[in-house]
């Protein structure tokens, strides 16, 4: 909004030439993001306390110590990170540009889905919300709704294109393949975010370092000269996601300050699926659907991790892991939460670092 409105006032007064500027406007988003977090958390939590007496129904065939640490912390949290990130991006974003309404379609959609879980799992003091095949086809109807306004806004070759990570200028045409394949790609990120968020401060960390590296890939990606020195494919427009990707950042940040364990919110299925969503959606944007399985290595691990348990259990009756997903695996073996949870942030950081070398690596 403040670009909408400032930057074209710019050559009337000079300083506001700094709102012409995304790396400045992602700065502020990040603060504004931030401020945001810490001036209504507290508000919020004291309402999700009020309102759930019980807090966050605890599955009794988790880890034992989940029942007796973690009971009646309240959920939802996600609520306050889409606050932070919504004000953020609308305050901070070009509101023109229509990459930024496509990714804040698959987070606000996403994060209405997991709100409704979550109020059912409350209300009924169960773990069980939405029956799973609802919430499935919800989150494909959305996915599905945004790749194709995503297709519709890419230009040429960019439209059906998927890129591969290390080879330059390679981009495979799967034509109407590329539909199903970018709402995996979407629906799969967000469920991967949702399988991880298990630990205090598991998810958000992780989370918030991916959003730092779309940050970077969005940018190079939507300027010309960047993406032709990197030998990237250049999406024009798709730059203004590093302000979408900023807002996240100071969302997470802020979120953080009060899921630092021990927890005094979780985000619940409202954050954990809004958040992973609009990984995914950032990614197809900017044509890194497959470098985000590297970024977001770790959220890869953890669903991998369930789907080797369920597999081996179903063939064999026996199981790999002590408990999945992973980061339980790990509890159920003595490790405390603080050194899953700090080990795991820094897999998270090392996989970034490995998935942004491949903006050069060609």
């Amino acid at each position: 909004m403040l670009f909408n409105i400032l930057a074209p006032l710019a050559e009337e007064f000079g300083p506001l030439n700094l709102f012409r500027y995304i790396t400045f406007r992602t700065g502020g988003a990040v603060i504004t993001a931030l401020l945001v977090c810490f001036l209504f958390g507290p508000l919020i939590i004291r309402l999700l306390r009020a309102q759930q007496k019980a807090g966050q129904p605890i599955r009794e065939d988790g880890p034992r110590q989940h029942v007796l640490n973690k009971q009646g912390t309240p959920t939802m949290g996600g609520v306050l990170i889409l606050l932070g990130l919504g004000l953020g991006t609308f305050l901070w974003a070009d509101l023109s540009n229509p990459y930024v309404w496509a990714a804040l379609l698959v987070t606000l959609g996403f994060g209405v889905i997991g709100f409704i879980d979550d109020y059912l799992k409350v209300t009924r003091s169960h773990h069980h919300g939405l029956p799973a095949w609802v919430k499935l086809v919800a989150e494909v109807g959305i996915a599905a709704c945004a790749v194709l306004w995503i297709m519709s806004l890419s230009p040429g070759s960019l439209t059906t294109g998927f890129a591969v990570p290390f080879v330059k200028d390679l981009l495979i045409n799967l034509g109407w393949l590329f539909l199903p394949i970018a709402i995996i790609v979407v629906v799969g990120s967000s469920n991967a975010v949702n399988l991880t968020d298990g630990l205090d401060g598991l998810a958000i960390v992780p989370v918030m370092i991916a959003a730092s590296a779309f940050a970077l890939i969005s940018y190079f990606v939507g300027n010309a000269v960047f993406a032709d020195y990197l030998q990237i494919h250049h999406v024009p427009g798709s730059g203004e996601l590093a302000v979408f990707c900023g807002a996240l950042v100071g969302a997470s940040l802020g979120f953080l300050w009060y899921n630092a364990p021990p927890a005094m919110v979780f985000m619940g299925d409202t954050g954990s699926l809004a958040l992973g969503g609009a990984l995914g959606a950032v990614a197809v944007i900017t044509k890194h659907e497959l470098v985000l399985s590297i970024i977001g290595g770790l959220f890869v691990l953890e669903t991998v991790s369930v789907i080797v348990q369920v597999t081996s259990f179903r063939l064999t009756g026996r199981r790999v892991f002590r408990m999945a997903p992973l980061h339980h695996h790990f509890e159920q073996k003595g490790w405390a939460e603080p050194t899953i949870v700090i080990r795991f942030w820094i897999i998270a950081l090392v996989l970034a670092l490995i998935g942004l070398a491949t903006l050069k690596l060609r």
